[in-house]
């Protein structure tokens, strides 16, 4: 397959449709995407670009939910803590 690749000029140099720029990747995430990359017989920026589409395309995880000793629903922890303070707060805003 062909790709077309339209230049334009502009005060003496010359540019793709492709954007270019750099990016600071963590040891990891360069490793990983170099041998994905030379799996597929592709450059590092495609492997990017492909991988970045990927994970975008990919379905949310389901949630966590797991259920009790007594069998009502426990969710996992959000950091959030719920205080008997809070519980009285919210309730006197009904009364």
């Amino acid at each position: 397959m062909e790709q077309k690749v339209s230049l334009v000029h502009f005060g003496g140099m010359v540019y793709n449709r492709y954007m270019r720029t750099n990016v600071t990747l963590d040891e990891e995430a360069h490793q990983l995407a170099s041998i994905y990359a030379t799996a597929k017989g592709i450059t590092l920026g495609a492997a990017i670009g492909e991988l970045i589409r990927k994970a975008e395309a990919a379905p949310p995880a389901a949630p966590d939910i797991r259920l009790s000793a007594n069998g009502l629903p426990c969710f996992p922890p959000s950091g959030k803590v719920l205080t008997p303070q809070m519980v009285k707060e919210a309730e006197s805003e009904f009364d």
